[in-house]
């Protein structure tokens, strides 16, 4: 049996983003965020509903500020607590899964959407993505962008402006480009 191209790219396999399929979802989706991001004068509890009906899940309490950027939507997966400031943009091709009480700053950019390293493959126009797990209590500082296929433990801390280039373990504190271990559970080196 022949797969979609929507299947693959939920595989993590190399797919054509043009295909009829994935051109509806990129609809839906522009049309959901030109929604969304003019709800910022509407009650918390009507975004949280605009939220839930787009999303993969949206956990209790949950903070989106708008203007909001994504991919697919469907492969967001926000825990309780969840806090994401202005400007985020997840390109959400794959699952990102961000932990409860987790906090994100404004301007961040997560990426599960990758590219082919090999020119010839890019050139014929397939993609494919890495997918994105964030714990629970962490803190993103504003402008940081965390790449494809990265793991961030709980209660880590990104510095603002870092790039997220490699996993990062529980409890550490990571800073720069590339992002470098800092210090661990509260204490930086220096």
């Amino acid at each position: 049996m022949t797969r979609t191209e929507k299947e693959k790219m939920l595989a993590g396999e190399l797919y054509r983003p043009g295909s009829p399929e994935l051109a509806a979802d990129e609809a839906a989706n522009k049309a959901w965020m030109a929604r969304y991001n003019v709800s910022g004068a509407q009650p918390a509890a009507e975004r949280r509903v605009l939220l839930a009906e787009h999303l993969g899940h949206v956990g209790t309490g949950v903070v989106v500020r708008p203007p909001f950027f994504c991919d697919c939507g469907y492969n967001i997966f926000l825990g309780d607590g969840v806090f994401l400031n202005f400007n985020c943009v997840i390109l959400d091709i794959m699952p990102v899964r961000i932990g409860d009480r987790t906090q994100i700053g404004p301007a961040v950019q997560i990426y599960a959407a990758d590219h082919p390293r090999d020119a010839a493959t890019r050139s014929i126009g397939l993609e494919f993505g890495r997918p994105v797990t964030i714990g629970a209590d962490v803190w993103i500082g504003g402008g940081a962008i965390i790449l494809p296929g990265i793991t961030i433990g709980d209660g880590a801390v990104i510095g603002a402006g870092s790039v997220v280039t490699r996993d990062v373990p529980a409890n550490a504190i990571v800073g720069g480009n590339p992002a470098k271990l800092l210090g661990k559970g509260g204490q930086t080196q220096g």
